[in-house]
C-alpha cells in the first residue's frame, strides 16, 4: 500500500499544476488568444496558429526548449532543436526562397518608382532604433527590435540572431508576426488621416506590359547591385532572388513547386513553433517586452505613415498621377499590405483598383527591409 502511495504522490507532483506558475497560465490564456484570432478571425493562420501552439507547449511543459548544456543526459527539448536553426540563420533565408518564388515583381519592374515608397516605408525602423536606445536598450537589441517596423517576421528574427539577441527574439518575432496579422487593423486609420477623400479617389493609369526577359533579368540584376553594396543581405536577398528566378525562369517547376510549397510549409511549421516556445512566461513577462511591443507598434505605425506621406510627395510631383495609399503597403507585409491599400481606397470610391499599384511598393518593402538589417549587420561588422 505505501508502494502504491508513493508511486501516486510521485505520479500527482508531475503534473503541471505542481510545476507551473501564475506567469505560465497567464500565457497559456494569452497562447489562446492567439489561436482564436487566427482560426476564428484568420489572422495569418499559417503563421499564428504554429506560434500560438509553440507558446502553449513551453508554458505547459518548460523542458520541451531545454538546452544541451542544462539537460542531464545531453539531450535537449524538442523544440529547441527547431530554435538552433533560427539562431544559426538558417530558416528565415528559406523562407525567403519560398517567398520568391511565389512573388511577382511585375508591378515593381513596370513602375520603378515604387522602390522610393518602398524604401520611405522604412521610416518606422530608424525611428524604432533611435528610441530604443533612449529607452535603454543596446545599439544591437535596438537594431533588432526596429525591424520589426518593416512588418518582416523572417528577417526580425534573421537580424535578431545574428547580432546575438536570443533573448530577445521571442518578443521580436512575436510582436512582429502579431502587427503582421493586425495590419488591416493598424493601417487604415493612419492611411485616412493622413490623406483626404480626393485623394484616396485618385485613380492610376493601368501599368505597362512587363516582358519575360526584363522579369528574368530583375533579381539577377537586383542580387548583384544589392549584395555588391550590402554583403550581409547576400542570404535575405539571395535567396529572395534565387526564389524569383526559379519562378521566371520556368524552366524548373519542381523546384518551384517544391520551395513555395513542400519546403516552404516545413520551414514555417519549424520556425512558428520554435519561436512561439521562445515566449515562456520567465522570458517575456518582463519589463523589456512591454517595451519591445510598444516600440513595435510605434515602429509599424511611423513605417506606414512615412510611405503614405512619401506617396502625397509623389502625387504632388507627378500631377496628381499617383494615389498616396499605395505608399502604406511599403511595409513588407505581402500581400496584405497591398490588399489594405485598395480596400481604403475602394472605400473612398468602388470603382477604383489599386491592388496591382500598391503591390509595387509592397515587394519593394520586402526588399527594403532586407536591405535595412544589412545596413545594421555592416554598421556592426556582423556578416
Amino acid at each position: 500500500m505505501e508502494y502504491v502511495i508513493d508511486t501516486m504522490s510521485n505520479l500527482l507532483h508531475q503534473t503541471a499544476f505542481f510545476n507551473l506558475k501564475w506567469g505560465n497560465f497567464l500565457m497559456i490564456v494569452v497562447a489562446c488568444v492567439f489561436l482564436y484570432l487566427a482560426i476564428r478571425k484568420e489572422y495569418e493562420p499559417l503563421l499564428l496558429v504554429p506560434i500560438a501552439f509553440g507558446m502553449l507547449l513551453v508554458n505547459l511543459y518548460p523542458d520541451i526548449m531545454l538546452s544541451i548544456e542544462d539537460s542531464s543526459n545531453g539531450v535537449g527539448g524538442l523544440l529547441h532543436y527547431f530554435y538552433l536553426l533560427d539562431e544559426w540563420a538558417i530558416l528565415p533565408p528559406l523562407i525567403f526562397l519560398g517567398v520568391g518564388c511565389m512573388t511577382d515583381f511585375g508591378p515593381l519592374i513596370a513602375n520603378p518608382s515604387s522602390f522610393l515608397l518602398g524604401a520611405a516605408a522604412q521610416l518606422g525602423i530608424f525611428m524604432a532604433y533611435l528610441i530604443a536606445i533612449l529607452l535603454g536598450f543596446s545599439d544591437k537589441a535596438a537594431a533588432a527590435i526596429s525591424i520589426i517596423g518593416g512588418a518582416d517576421g523572417p528577417t526580425s528574427i534573421f537580424l535578431a540572431g545574428k547580432l546575438g539577441q536570443s533573448a530577445l527574439m521571442g518578443p521580436i518575432a512575436v510582436a512582429a508576426y502579431s502587427y503582421m496579422s493586425l495590419v488591416p487593423i493598424i493601417q487604415p486609420p493612419i492611411m485616412k488621416l493622413l490623406t483626404t477623400e480626393d485623394e484616396r479617389k485618385i485613380k492610376m493609369a493601368q501599368l505597362r506590359h512587363v516582358s519575360k526577359l526584363e522579369r528574368i533579368l530583375f533579381p539577377i540584376v537586383v542580387t548583384i547591385v544589392v549584395v555588391i553594396i550590402l554583403p550581409s543581405t547576400a542570404p535575405l536577398v539571395g535567396m529572395l532572388m534565387l526564389g524569383n528566378l526559379f519562378k521566371e525562369s520556368g524552366v524548373v517547376r519542381q523546384l518551384v513547386e517544391t520551395a513555395s510549397n513542400t519546403m516552404m510549409y516545413i520551414v514555417v511549421i519549424l520556425l512558428g513553433t520554435s519561436v512561439g516556445a521562445t515566449t515562456s512566461a520567465e522570458a517575456f513577462l518582463n519589463l523589456n517586452t512591454l517595451k519591445i511591443v510598444v516600440l513595435g507598434l510605434f515602429a509599424f505605425a511611423f513605417g506606414t505613415a512615412g510611405g503614405v506621406i512619401f506617396g502625397k510627395i509623389m502625387c504632388k510631383v507627378s500631377g496628381g498621377k499617383i494615389n498616396p495609399l499605395i505608399g502604406s503597403a511599403g511595409v513588407s507585409a505581402v500581400p496584405m499590405a497591398a490588399r489594405v491599400s485598395q480596400k481604403v481606397g475602394a472605400e473612398a470610391d468602388p470603382t477604383n483598383f489599386l491592388l496591382m499599384h500598391a503591390m509595387g511598393p509592397n515587394v519593394a518593402g520586402v526588399i527594403g527591409t532586407a536591405v535595412a538589417a544589412g545596413t545594421f549587420m555592416a554598421i556592426f561588422g556582423v556578416f
